[in-house]
């Protein structure tokens, strides 16, 4: 096994050399794998386009704010700072610009328009989350701190040398501004840059404590057996709003350790005991076999089974905006 090229550290229960899920453990998809998905791959068909009501947020927020840009990338303000999640402005998310998975809606905040980013939580490196020429703009024009899992800041250091950068592993939790609290949390997932670096780096979702607001951020994750959603809930508390994936999820047979589908994401919110859900990680990339609407119409039905109000678990279109009222 080639040597870790990004993190070199002690064992624990999720890294031997490379981190590994445990909840339950997940086996990597081979070569032969991909092949199969593209041999029998029925991919449904994404629109070119689709127009975006882009929103100027606040330079700063009263209370908990939260504008959805897209895919992963989400604002959150709250504690009055400005938090930015897996930023990605570019127009694919690929390792080379010509090609790859295109965007077809525009980001719901213009990068011009952005307030003062202090902070951004990454929460792994997969192209669609560490986009490392949107992240060069952010360190140019805001140089917030980055806060991501371990082995993700060599990655970034080689790229952007001046970055601030903050690393933990699951579990840390990181003291910012005006006692604001970001906890790196277990998430179901795996990591890559390329064919020889799988496992390498951790990746993880972030839970946000600002005053009596708590904001969860799943970023990418499986559902697993379920266990790390009532790890969390029990030593965190059930947060006041979860962004939880409903997209990327088909097929099941090779998306399911790493994606969750709109009723497991349903199942996420209940065990997390979350007040208010709202989705993120569709409708922006076309990176699986699914059509770009059914996660939000196998969103709707999933609530509707569990006697859920849709209001609670919403599905907002880039530039939407959710305002915590306490």
């Amino acid at each position: 096994m080639p040597k870790n090229r990004y993190y070199d550290g002690p064992t624990s229960d999720h890294f031997d050399g490379r981190f590994f899920n445990n909840a339950p453990e997940t086996t990597d998809k081979t070569l032969a794998d991909i092949r199969r998905w593209r041999r029998t791959s029925r991919r449904a068909p994404w629109p070119g386009h689709v127009p975006v009501h882009a929103c100027v947020p606040p330079e700063r927020a009263e209370g908990t704010r939260i504008t959805l840009v897209g895919h992963a990338t989400v604002l959150i303000q709250t504690g009055g700072l400005n938090l930015l999640t897996d930023p990605v402005w570019s127009q694919r998310c690929s390792p080379v610009r010509f090609a790859g998975p295109k965007r077809v809606c525009a980001p719901g905040v213009r990068f011009e328009d952005l307030p003062p980013i202090d902070a951004v939580l990454l929460s792994h490196n997969h192209y669609d989350h560490l986009d490392l020429a949107t992240m060069r703009r952010l360190v140019r024009h805001h140089d917030p701190l980055i806060l991501t899992p371990l082995g993700n800041d060599t990655i970034i250091r080689r790229s952007i040398p001046s970055a601030r950068i903050a690393t933990g592993d699951w579990w840390h939790t990181h003291a910012l501004a005006n006692g604001v609290a970001v906890t790196i949390v277990p998430a179901q997932h795996w990591s890559a840059r390329g064919f020889y670096d799988r496992r390498m780096a951790l990746w993880c979702g972030f839970h946000i404590r600002a005053g009596d607001a708590t904001v969860y951020f799943a970023g990418d994750t499986g559902y697993g057996d379920g266990s790390l959603f009532a790890a969390i809930r029990e030593r965190l508390g059930s947060p006041d709003v979860a962004l939880l994936p409903i997209g990327a999820y088909a097929p099941r047979w090779f998306m399911r350790d790493q994606h969750t589908n709109p009723a497991e994401a349903v199942r996420v919110m209940r065990d997390l005991d979350a007040r208010q859900a709202l989705a993120i990680h569709w409708g922006v990339f076309p990176l699986s076999d699914e059509s770009r609407d059914e996660p939000v119409h196998l969103l709707a039905r999933a609530l509707a089974e569990h006697g859920i109000p849709p209001a609670r678990f919403r599905h907002d279109e880039p530039g939407g905006v959710f305002v915590l009222d306490r």
